[in-house]
């Protein structure tokens, strides 16, 4: 989803989730949506995803698009050095609102 399908989306849609998700061993950060059907679409940029070196931009980049609540994922690195599926989307495990 680009951001400009982003911006329209939000201002069709009131029944949604976005999700600010941390890459583990990194200090990038990545944009999903999910949507009333389950679907999730991740933020791109010229079909690839876009990526955000740290929280200011991902506040600045989701105010322009009209939102203002979002949820910080974090990925758990032991889950991945055990070959276990990451987790980050199970609501009280690994998710902490955020308010802008």
């Amino acid at each position: 989803m680009e951001l400009k399908e982003l911006k329209q989306f939000v201002a069709s849609h009131e029944n949604f989730e976005i999700r600010v998700i941390t890459l583990s061993g990194s200090r990038c950060y990545q944009l999903e949506l999910e949507d009333v059907e389950g679907e999730r679409h991740m933020l791109t940029q010229r079909n690839k995803p876009m990526l955000f070196r740290s929280l200011d931009d991902v506040y600045l980049e989701l105010k322009r698009a009209g939102i203002h609540r979002a949820y910080l994922v974090q990925h758990v690195p032991h889950d991945e050095v055990i070959g276990r599926d990451a987790h980050y989307s199970e609501p009280l495990t690994s998710r902490m609102p955020l308010v802008f």
